[in-house]
């Protein structure tokens, strides 16, 4: 049985896969999403937020392209916050709860809305391929989809098996099986893979806690968006709660530990480093006499908890035991225990830089199948896949961001140049030039790339355009100002900064670490200075930021300028690294391995030192350089 061409298929309805579908039919590609379930396309498979530190600048660049995660957060929101507000603007990271039935019914509708996608509801169990090229999928009931690019986002459904405690079945998902066929598809066409792991906690029903032995945590009173182009979020917002394990919890917990499918040996797939189980919490970290449980709504209309801070694979009854020794949970009802999954990933060195893989061109792989973890790094990589998709039919050239333009292009470069063996997620401190990487300027940095795609619209660029141009207005207005001290005092008297003995100007008064510009505008009756733009931005702040930390800026210009000489240095594709004798012997094994495109992604893989990465320049610009005879 065959089914009608389409340039793109999509494998996998998470938030890769949503993300990539979305791109790909945007820019006119025929794309078809094939998932196991319909119901579940865009489901918030862990925790019921997005953003963070790190991913929340990811989730504004992806809405910047034009995404999906974005319009969705804001549309189901239950409380935002701005992570890291007492440090640099820098790392200031936006983060949301939310409602995970309206975030998928959202994305679910937005998918719907793109009139060149196509969904259906079925497993791609193997691969067509003509030669070293992709040529479409074949499906569990026996369907041959043919298309010119295929795109895979199996999240954790690959080969996946559920653990808790003695009992282990296979499932991508609690309630869900796993996607068979494709790992061994792609073994037979030369591809690596490996196993990870990943968990996630206990639900609890909200009736059944106490919410008045806990501490509230509230949102921002004026919080911030996830898309550039929200007018108005949840007047609304619900509270998080923090409570804490003690002694006697862990002492309950290690009851467990012989039984524990990590520590016994039964989970063979690496975790995640930087979010472990509680299991694996009390074990490293012995001398902790407690650990702090986030307890997270759900949705508006549930009383379900999200017990964040408490995964674990350990025996059921053995969570609920230590669970009600945690303050306010004492007559706690479970919903769902935690569990640990297993998944095949394939190491993202076997990637190029586009996402297409190595091995067969016009194949893609995006999300948790190259070894990351998270939503906001799953929806990158997809939206870079379903645009090189569509570029790739088009037979134009990939859209490549690099680590200076955007977060995205950090990830995408970390998992080429370094590859990764435990799930990679992303924080501010992998980015180098996070000061030019903030979250308010994603818009700046990625629209107008967008646009130029086809990804973003008229409106889109319309609004970026208007926002740049009252930023730009502010600045040269603070600038040209000047302020009384009759005018400036007052306000500076209130935040105990030492009064100005003269007239100044308004952007060298705003320089002190204390004063807020919008503020200071308002206070001293030079608010209208302040521009009226579209949706919830303040372009105060902006400018503010700029003010602040113009010296950072230009020193992080002139960085980005000498690692661009390196990234313009190309390394040939058949270069014989194996022949070099003037490098280490692990320069030339993983250069060999990972076989870089530039100077710049051979500086950055672990084990090339700079003193190789000399060599390999020398090399390049005296045209002497050694290839492997084909």
């Amino acid at each position: 049985m065959r089914r009608p061409e389409y340039d793109v298929v999509v494998v996998g309805g998470g938030h890769a896969g949503s993300e990539a579908a979305a791109a790909a039919a945007r820019m006119g590609a025929r794309t078809l999403l094939i998932t196991m379930s319909l119901e579940a396309i865009g489901r918030m498979s862990c925790n019921p937020a997005i953003g963070g530190i790190g991913k929340g600048q990811i989730a504004r660049e992806i809405d910047a392209l034009g995404g999906l995660m974005g319009r969705a957060t804001d549309e189901s929101g239950l409380q935002f916050r701005m992570l890291n507000r007492s440090k640099g603007p820098a790392v200031w990271s936006p983060r949301a709860q939310c409602d995970r039935f309206m975030y998928a019914g959202a994305v679910r509708r937005m998918l719907e809305a793109e009139p060149n996608l196509f969904m259906r509801a079925d497993m791609a169990v193997d691969l067509l391929t003509e030669g070293t090229q992709i040529a479409g999928v074949v499906t569990q009931l026996g369907v041959e989809i043919r298309s010119r690019a295929v795109i895979l986002t199996s999240g954790t459904f690959m080969n996946g098996q559920i653990h808790i405690g003695d009992t282990s079945y296979g499932g991508g998902r609690m309630g869900e099986g796993a996607s068979k066929g494709l790992t061994g598809a792609l073994h037979r066409l030369g591809f690596e893979s490996g196993r990870l792991k990943t968990g996630t906690p206990p639900r609890l029903d909200g009736r059944t806690i106490d919410y008045a032995r806990l501490e509230e945590q509230l949102g921002d009173s004026e919080p911030s968006p996830f898309s550039f182009m929200t007018e108005q979020l949840p007047a609304r917002q619900l509270s998080c709660w923090i409570t804490f394990t003690d002694p006697e919890v862990h002492d309950i917990l290690r009851t467990g530990f012989d039984r524990s499918p990590m520590f016994v040996g039964r989970i063979q797939g690496t975790g995640p480093r930087y979010c472990p189980s509680i299991e694996d919490k009390i074990d490293r970290f012995a001398d902790k006499e407690r650990h702090q449980i986030f307890l997270e709504p759900e949705g508006w209309h549930t009383d379900e908890v999200y017990v964040n801070g408490f995964s674990t694979s350990l025996p059921e009854e053995v969570q609920m035991e230590a669970m009600r020794r945690v303050t306010g949970l004492e007559n706690v009802h479970m919903l769902r225990p935690g569990y640990a999954i297993e998944y095949d990933y394939f190491p993202p060195y076997q990637l190029r830089y586009s996402l297409e893989t190595k091995a067969v061109e016009g194949l893609f792989f995006a999300g948790q199948i190259n070894g990351t973890t998270g939503y906001e790094e799953a929806g990158a990589q997809g939206l870079i896949a379903g645009t090189n998709a569509a570029l790739y039919v088009r037979g134009q050239e990939q859209l490549v961001l690099k680590r200076s333009e955007a977060y995205i292009g950090v990830l995408i470069d970390d998992l080429v140049a370094k590859g990764t063996d435990e799930p990679y997620r992303m924080f501010t401190s992998r980015a180098e030039h996070r000061m030019m990487l903030r979250q308010d300027n994603a818009d700046e940095r990625l629209t107008p790339i967008g646009h130029r795609l086809g990804l973003v619209s008229d409106d889109r660029i319309r609004r970026m355009e208007r926002r740049r141009a009252a930023r730009r207005d502010l600045l040269s207005s603070v600038r040209q100002t000047s302020i009384t001290p009759e005018v400036a005092n007052p306000y500076l008297a209130s935040l105990d900064s030492a009064p100005v003995k003269q007239t100044d100007r308004i952007a060298k008064v705003a320089l002190r670490p204390e004063v807020h510009l919008g503020t200071l505008l308002r206070k001293t009756g030079h608010d209208g200075l302040i521009p009226s733009i579209d949706g919830l931005e303040r372009v105060e702040d902006m400018v503010e930021i700029d003010l602040k930390y113009e010296g950072y800026v230009e020193r992080e210009r002139g960085l980005i300028e000498k690692m661009e000489q390196l990234e313009s240095m190309p390394l040939p594709s058949a270069l014989d690294y194996a022949s070099i004798q003037n490098i280490t012997m692990e320069a030339r094994e993983k250069l060999s391995r990972i076989r870089p495109q530039n100077l710049g992604q051979a500086s950055r893989i672990s084990g090339v030192s700079p003193s190789d990465v000399s060599v390999l320049m020398v090399m390049v610009k005296s045209g002497r350089v050694p290839r492997v005879e084909e």
